[in-house]
C-alpha cells in the first residue's frame, strides 16, 4: 500500500476524479436549476427530464473519454465500490477517489452557487410526495445496480467481444437512470455525492440515507453478482487481498471449456 501510496500516477488518477467529478456536476446540476422554484413567484417551471437526463448521459461519457485512461473516470461511490469488492483497485485508491468525489461535487456545487441567480435549492435530491424512504431506497439501488452491473460488463478486459464505446454504453445507463428517477423524486440521487454536496450546501441531510444506502447497496449486489455468478473468476482470497492492499493486479487470459457457459481466468 506504501508503494501504491508513492506512486505518481496513483495522485494523478485522483485528481483527475476530483477535476472531472468537478465538471460532471457543474454540467449536470447547471441543467436542472433552471427548473427550480423561483423566489420571487413560488411557482415551479416544468421540469424538462429529457434535458436534464440527456446532461447528466453525455456528461459522464464526455468525462470517461476525457480522463477514463488515467482514473477510470468512476465518477461515482458506488462505482468505486463495485471495482473494490470486484478486486480492481486498492482500498486506499477507493477511499481517495470517494474523497476525491465528494470534494469536486461540494466545489461544483459552490461554483454553480456563486454563479446561478436561484440559489436556493439547487436541485437538492427530494421523494416524491407519494414515495416513502424505503420505497425509495429501493429505487435508488435499482437503478445504481444497472449503472454498476454495465460498468463492470464494458471494462471487462477478459471480453474480446466489446466492439463499441465503454464510455457511451455507461452514458446510456446514466440517461436511462435518469429518465426514470426523475418521474420518482425531484432530482435523481443516482451520484452519491452530487447530493451530498447539496445537502451540504442547503444544510438539508435528511435524506442522505435514501441516496446513499440505496445506491451503495445496488453498487455492491451488482459487483458481487456480476463478479461470482455471471462472469466468475478464478483468482482466490489471496489474489484478491493482494489488489486490496497493493493495487497490483495479474493479467488474465479468458478460457472457455468447450461446451461450457462458465468463464475461467488463469494467469499468463
Amino acid at each position: 500500500m506504501a508503494r501504491e501510496f508513492q506512486q505518481k500516477v496513483f495522485w494523478l488518477a485522483v485528481v483527475a476524479e476530483f477535476l472531472a467529478m468537478t465538471i460532471f456536476v457543474f454540467i449536470g446540476i447547471g441543467s436542472a436549476i433552471s427548473f427550480q422554484v423561483v423566489p420571487t413567484t413560488n411557482v415551479t417551471a416544468v421540469q424538462d427530464n429529457v434535458k436534464v437526463s440527456l446532461a447528466f448521459g453525455l456528461g459522464i461519457t464526455t468525462m470517461a473519454q476525457s480522463v477514463g485512461h488515467v482514473s477510470g473516470a468512476h465518477l461515482n461511490p458506488a462505482v468505486t465500490l463495485g471495482l473494490l469488492v470486484s478486486s480492481q483497485i486498492s482500498i486506499l485508491k477507493a477511499l481517495l477517489y470517494m474523497l476525491a468525489q465528494v470534494l469536486g461535487a461540494i466545489v461544483a456545487s459552490a461554483i454553480l452557487h456563486a454563479v446561478s441567480p436561484n440559489k436556493h435549492v439547487l436541485g437538492l435530491n427530494q421523494l416524491a410526495m407519494n414515495l416513502s424512504p424505503g420505497q425509495g431506497i429501493v429505487f435508488e439501488l435499482i437503478i445504481t445496480f444497472q449503472l454498476v452491473l454495465c460498468v463492470l460488463a464494458t471494462t471487462d478486459k477478459r471480453r474480446t467481444d466489446l466492439t463499441g464505446s465503454a464510455p457511451l454504453a455507461i452514458g446510456f445507463s446514466v440517461t436511462l437512470g435518469h429518465l426514470i428517477a426523475i418521474s420518482q423524486h425531484a432530482f435523481v440521487g443516482l451520484q452519491l455525492s452530487t447530493h451530498f454536496s447539496l445537502a451540504r450546501k442547503c444544510r438539508q441531510f435528511s435524506s442522505l440515507l435514501i441516496y446513499w444506502v440505496g445506491p451503495m447497496i445496488g453498487g455492491l449486489a451488482a459487483s458481487l453478482i456480476y463478479d461470482f455468478i455471471l462472469a466468475p473468476r478464478s483468482c482466490d482470497l489471496s489474489d484478491r487481498m493482494k489488489v486490496w492492499a497493493s493495487g497490483e493486479m495479474e493479467e488474465y487470459q479468458l478460457e472457455r471449456e468447450e461446451g461450457s457457459a462458465r468463464v475461467e481466468m488463469k494467469a499468463k
